[in-house]
């Protein structure tokens, strides 16, 4: 890398705890003080903040994207000889939550455009063994709600959002997480609400739902050392909590950043023979996921010019060695496939300045001659 070549990061969390440290320090000090350091006041009070957030009834703070996922499977009844709906491009997480309650992961191709569920494919995957189907909102933008509602309302399915990467994403005036019996978050630290660590949730209308994982996320403890059935360490951390309680102030104001750099990206890569993601309502830019044949070439060049650059998901889950036993042939899924092969995420998040968005574009730019 030359020197004189700005190096751009794909993401930059320390720019967020410079926006929250102020705040947050003296309810950092105060978790250490009282020892509160699994669960306590400042989860729930996290709690209660994202379930008015996203206009739902209630949230349950767990550990990890991947446990909330899991519990709701449980929650929902899904078990051995059950089949649960799933997009063949999505993390392998999606497909772990089906696999840990005993049930059978049916794979669906995706929308050529968006990347999303194809429910088209889903109706022709679908039989009597389907108890639930698992839209994910990928890379912040939201699958069609009403789609998804009406075609589980007519096959009797249950609704689980896997909303792991879209914190804040809007399906017609709604946040995701509450269109369905439950909906799932991830707080990884790069997500547009991250942690300092890991941390995830589980929202829901359902009080049954929601008594049932805040048990089952404390070793099903009914009351203390009595255990009503097979339980989970999965908490939330109080310190999780702190973090994740301060950066919910300031979401909206970051997806609303992040879709100005998506703007910005649009603006200066048009022209160039790449795929650009689509613009819709409600969609808060976790990832600037563009696709082209040359993926692997254009992305060893922006590397080569100090450019970070991520994959989000160059193998799909039907290609997954662990998910061989399914039985799929590695060219089954083309759009998924393609999408796998040619996607290529260009640096996004909230402290990126104009500066770093221009010097990413004319990378860009340049390796189709044409900077």
């Amino acid at each position: 890398m030359s020197e004189n070549r700005p190096h751009v990061p794909f993401m930059d969390l320390a720019w967020q705890w410079r926006v929250i440290a102020e705040a947050a320090r003296p309810d950092i000090e105060r978790t250490f003080e009282t020892s509160a350091f699994c669960l306590g006041p400042a989860v729930e009070a996290f709690e209660r903040r994202f379930a008015d957030y996203l206009g739902v009834a209630y949230v349950v703070g767990v550990n990890s994207g991947t446990s909330a996922l899991h519990l709701a499977m449980i929650a929902a009844g899904i078990g051995p000889g059950d089949a649960v709906l799933l997009p063949a491009h999505t993390f392998v997480a999606t497909a772990w939550a089906v696999l840990y309650v005993g049930a059978r992961p049916v794979l669906c191709d995706v929308d050529e455009d968006s990347g999303l569920i194809d429910l088209a494919d889903a109706e022709r995957r679908c039989d009597p063994t389907v108890k639930a189907i698992m839209p994910v909102h990928l890379y912040g933008r939201a699958v069609d709600m009403d789609a998804v509602g009406a075609f589980a309302a007519r096959r009797g399915l249950v609704v689980i959002e896997d909303a792991a990467q879209a914190q804040g994403a809007e399906w017609r005036g709604r946040r995701v997480g509450g269109h369905g019996y439950a909906g799932c978050f991830s707080f990884y630290p790069g997500k547009n609400l991250g942690a300092a660590g890991e941390a995830g949730a589980i929202a829901t209308n359902d009080a049954e739902a929601a008594a049932r994982m805040r048990s089952l996320r404390n070793h099903a403890q009914g009351a203390r050392y009595v255990h009503d059935e097979l339980g989970f360490n999965y908490r939330m951390e109080g310190l999780q909590g702190v973090v994740l309680g301060h950066k919910l102030r300031h979401l909206d104001d970051w997806n609303a950043r992040r879709g100005r750099i998506a703007g910005l990206y649009d603006e200066m890569l048009a022209g160039l023979p790449l795929v650009r993601p689509g613009r819709v309502p409600g969609h808060v830019w976790h990832l600037y996921v563009v696709r082209t044949p040359e993926r692997d070439a254009l992305k060893a060049w922006l590397h080569e010019r100090g450019i970070e650059t991520g994959l989000h998901y160059p193998v799909p889950l039907h290609r997954q060695p662990c998910l061989a036993g399914l039985g799929h042939g590695a060219d089954e899924f083309a759009v998924s496939v393609r999408w796998a092969e040619q996607c290529l995420s260009l640096p996004m998040h909230p402290g990126m300045a104009d500066v770093q968005v221009q010097a990413v574009t004319e990378a860009v730019r340049g390796f189709y001659g044409r900077g």
